[in-house]
């Protein structure tokens, strides 16, 4: 057993009868390692939603997207993601640096299906070998625990567009609208290409 639950949970399935079904769920369905299935579910998704929280516990949801696989399985307990140039306010770099305990929540919308993926998390320089271009830093996930999640409340949706902000081979991205902003222009960071358009 993962040791999943604490006496918070524990309560609560005890109020709900669901006791029986969670040690089910946490038996045959919960996993300390990315399986191949696993691996080609999160490679083949093109976004994530990251929780981080800081050291006094203040929490962090973060979307995070680029082109399928951005997410890497770089070992069967191990996944690494790329961080790219955002608003400069570092949120969820930030909290993993007090905080190491993060979560990522992996969602197809067209199947519907998604996973958990619990762990220790470090923030490192991007390697010469790390497959991401522009990347300001690299995300690296000691996995803890992975498991599906029912999708059946997951809304079906389909992809219209991907982003053309993702940095790709080849293309340079074009600069936001906002950075061109009155309130943001003058206080980009050296080296930002919007303030040399």
């Amino acid at each position: 057993m993962t040791e999943l639950f604490s006496e918070s949970h524990r309560c609560l399935q005890r109020q709900f009868d669901s006791e029986r079904l969670a040690d089910r769920i946490e038996e045959r369905l919960v996993h300390d390692h990315i399986r191949e299935q696993d691996r080609a579910f999160i490679e083949g998704l093109d976004m994530v939603f990251l929780a981080t929280a800081d050291r006094n516990g203040h929490q962090n949801c973060s979307y995070k997207g680029g082109d399928p696989g951005f997410v890497r399985v770089t070992g069967p307990k191990e996944l690494a993601m790329p961080l790219w140039n955002g608003n400069g306010m570092f949120l969820s770099a930030g909290n993993v640096l007090e905080n190491p305990e993060v979560g990522m929540l992996f969602i197809d919308f067209q199947s519907p299906n998604r996973m958990r993926v619990n762990g220790t998390a470090v923030i490192e320089p991007v390697r010469a070998s790390d497959p991401w271009r522009g990347a300001q830093l690299v995300m690296r996930m000691a996995v803890r625990e992975v498991f599906p999640n029912c999708g059946r409340y997951i809304h079906r949706m389909e992809l219209v567009e991907r982003s053309r902000f993702v940095p790709r081979d080849g293309v340079e991205p074009p600069v936001p609208g906002w950075k061109r902003s009155d309130w943001a222009k003058d206080v980009l960071p050296k080296g930002d290409p919007a303030r040399e358009s």
